[in-house]
Parts: C-alpha cells; sequence; structure tokens
C-alpha cells in the first residue's frame, strides 16, 4: 500500500494562503493532493499534474468529486505552458515529490524493480518513450557507462555496462530479472543493506525518464510561476536531486553577486528566493513504519517581493 511520504510536513510548509492556487507536480495517487484539498477553502483550487497514465483514473475520480481539483497528464517540466492554457498567470505554492512511487515499484509489469521479475519497461509514461530495454539494445558502452555512473553513482560503471553489453551478444534483456542478474554478478562490491543492482537500475530510470532534465526545467520557471510569498516545496529521494534543488534555492536566496571589487549594498542585490528553515527528513516514527521514507529530503523556499529599483 502506498504511504505519502512527509504528509503533514509537506502540506503545512505549502499551504500559506487558503483560498490559494496550488500545483502537486507530481500527483502520483492523489495523497499529497488530498491532504491539499483538506487544507484549502471553498474558494481555493489545486492542479495536479502527473507523467503516469495510471494516475488518471485517480485524478478523474477526485476531480468529479471536488470541483477545487484539475488535472494535468503530463510532466511538471511543461508548467508553464500547463497553467497558461487555464489562464493561470502565477500559483501560491508548487509541490514536488520526485522520483519512482510505490505504486510504480510494486507492479512488476511497470519495470522499474530489481526485486520482481517484469517487462524491462521503466517509463513513468508508458504512452511515449523509448522503454529501459530498447535503450540498452541500441546504446555503446560509453553510453551506458556514463549512465550508470553520472545517474546511478555506481563505482563499477564500466564494468557492468561491459557485462551488459556481452549478454546482449546471446539475445536481447527483456526483463528486470535479467538485468538485474546481469548487474549483481558483475558488481564486485556490494553495498550492505542495498542490491547490488540499486544503483544502476536508479541511473536507467533517471535516464529514462528524464528526471533531472525535468527538475532542472522546473526549477528554471519556479520563479516566474509563483507569486511572491508563494512557496516552493520540494521531496527528493537521493543526493543528485537534493543537491541541484539544495544549489537553486541557495542561489536565488543570495541573489547575483557583483564582480569582486564592485562596491554594492546588500540591498542593491536582487534575491528572488528566501530558504524556509533547514532541510525536513522524515521522523524515526515515519521510516519505522514506512522504511522507503528513509531517504527523503524536503526543502522550501519562498518567493520574495519585487523590490522597487
Amino acid at each position: 500500500m502506498h504511504q505519502t511520504v512527509l504528509l503533514r510536513e509537506a502540506v503545512e510548509a505549502l499551504v500559506t494562503v487558503r483560498d490559494g492556487y496550488y500545483v502537486d507536480g507530481t500527483f502520483g495517487r492523489g495523497g499529497h493532493s488530498r491532504a491539499i484539498l483538506a487544507a484549502l477553502s471553498a474558494e481555493g483550487s489545486l492542479l495536479g499534474v502527473d507523467k503516469d497514465p495510471q494516475a488518471i483514473a485517480v485524478a478523474s475520480e477526485l476531480k468529479e468529486g471536488d470541483s477545487r481539483f484539475d488535472f494535468e497528464h503530463g510532466s511538471f517540466a511543461q508548467l508553464p505552458r500547463q497553467l497558461r492554457r487555464k489562464g493561470i498567470g502565477a500559483v501560491d505554492g508548487i509541490l514536488l515529490d520526485l522520483g519512482v512511487s510505490s505504486p510504480q515499484l510494486d507492479e512488476a509489469e511497470r519495470g522499474f524493480s530489481f526485486s520482481q521479475d517484469g517487462p524491462l519497461d521503466m517509463r513513468m509514461d508508458t504512452t511515449q518513450g523509448q522503454t529501459a530495454a530498447a535503450w540498452l539494445a541500441s546504446a555503446s558502452h560509453g553510453d551506458i557507462a556514463s549512465v550508470l555512473r553520472e545517474y546511478g553513482e555506481e563505482r563499477h560503471a564500466g564494468r557492468i555496462a561491459s557485462a551488459i553489453l556481452r549478454a546482449l551478444e546471446s539475445g536481447p534483456i527483456e526483463t528486470t530479472g535479467q538485468l538485474a542478474k546481469i548487474v549483481s554478478e558483475a558488481n564486485p562490491s556490494w553495498e550492505k543493506h542495498k542490491h547490488p543492482a540499486t544503483r544502476a537500475f536508479q541511473g536507467i530510470r533517471i535516464w529514462i525518464n528524464r528526471e533531472l532534465e525535468d527538475l532542472d526545467a522546473l526549477l528554471a520557471s519556479a520563479v516566474d510561476l509563483l507569486r511572491p510569498g508563494g512557496r516552493l516545496v520540494i521531496i527528493s529521494f537521493h543526493s543528485l536531486e537534493d543537491r541541484m534543488v539544495k544549489r537553486f534555492i541557495r542561489r536565488m536566496s543570495r541573489g547575483e553577486q557583483p564582480p569582486r571589487g564592485v562596491p554594492v549594498r546588500d540591498n542593491q542585490v536582487r534575491r528572488q528566493l528566501a530558504a524556509v528553515g533547514r532541510a525536513i527528513k522524515p521522523s524515526a516514527e515515519e521510516v519505522k513504519g514506512n522504511p522507503r521514507a528513509r531517504s527523503a529530503v524536503m526543502r522550501i523556499a519562498e518567493r520574495l517581493p519585487e523590490v522597487a529599483a
């Protein structure tokens, strides 16, 4: 059963205006969205966005029962265009709960899990794009090693890439079980309490779904999408995402720094966001009830008011 991570903390951080307009950019199965709607007044509104076609049925049911809710099938990277279509100029808050969801992991046929054998798919949006199996069949050693190293942070990327290509000489790699076995046998150092294929699966999944590119696109447009006082709340599950979010908030909070030696008063530096508190992690109690929450990190930033020149 899916358990929404940092549910109370995320909604409390996000909803500062009860009759505002908010975006849940990773609707999933609606856990955060339902809690956001419960926190809004009758005049509040919420837009849910998700790549996963399986989210559509859940969102349709929620939309039918609550006129304050609307839904867009697609990536949160397309949020500026999605909002323009609805005539929305700016919003009071954007929530992202990044990565793969529990239902996606638990359904073997989605191809995300190394612990359940299923078709090697890994697409969050199964209506478009290349499957993981198709990509591996056409990728070079350099391509595979680069993805494993950069997106999976896998130290043995080259060795594992070689093993994958050797296996492909005997036929296609079509299932998650096949890939997990190849990677496990090629991985010379198994990390304690971690499946040896964890990093490889993570890297391939992130690559197939353009997860970091989508996050980068959303961050690039976030300031313009938020009203002054609006909140950006992002929950990350691995260091690559969290590092991007942390650096973005820091950069927007510091503002554009003048060249060294140029005398500029502090109040002349244009800052667009302010970090709200420190990074938040799940409580020991939440992790005990939901072990998948253990790596979650939530960061919050608020859009600053425009300062007259």
